[in-house]
């Protein structure tokens, strides 16, 4: 009976002391604090569950719904409706975790999106935001935002109004 326990928790230990990083995400390796610079791609990998985390991040594209009143050039607020397509520069994985954080969306994406949506919809007419000129208002956001956001291993994909 004792064997059995001794199995059991060498099984359980075993377990617990791997991970399986898929298709579309990378793996940054924390031990015990201190983040290791190289990226672990996809596939099983085993670690210390003591000292040692696997943090998970996506570099799939990840839509970003935000509603949004943007102000025009002549002062109205135009509620919209925006996607943001973006993902995380795999080979930088490392430094997002460990100058952003896990909730990069909400500390640096979001943020910047806000100031650039507001400086660059403040441009146009209200009217331009439902035709033609939508796509011009995308683009340049999405120009703002990437200045910002490419250093700091966020690229920034599409902006989409709907």
């Amino acid at each position: 009976m004792k064997h059995a326990w001794f199995i059991a928790l060498g099984i359980t230990s075993i377990l617990s002391s791997c991970t399986i990083i898929r298709q579309g995400e990378v793996g940054v390796k924390r031990t015990l604090g201190v983040i290791s610079p190289k990226v672990r791609d996809a596939g099983p990998k085993v670690f210390n569950p003591f000292i040692t985390t696997i943090i998970k991040v996506p570099v799939r594209t990840v839509n970003l719904e935000v509603n949004l009143d943007l102000p025009s050039k002549e002062g109205l607020n135009v509620k919209a409706e925006i996607s943001i397509l973006y993902h995380v520069d795999g080979s930088m994985a490392t430094q997002v975790i460990e100058k952003v954080g896990r909730d990069y969306e909400g500390t640096l994406i979001l943020p910047v999106f806000r100031a650039a949506a507001a400086d660059i919809s403040a441009k146009f007419m209200a009217k331009d935001m439902h035709t033609g000129n939508r796509f011009e208002i995308e683009k340049q956001i999405k120009e703002m935002m990437n200045q910002q956001l490419l250093q700091r291993g966020l690229i920034i994909e599409s902006v989409l109004m709907k």
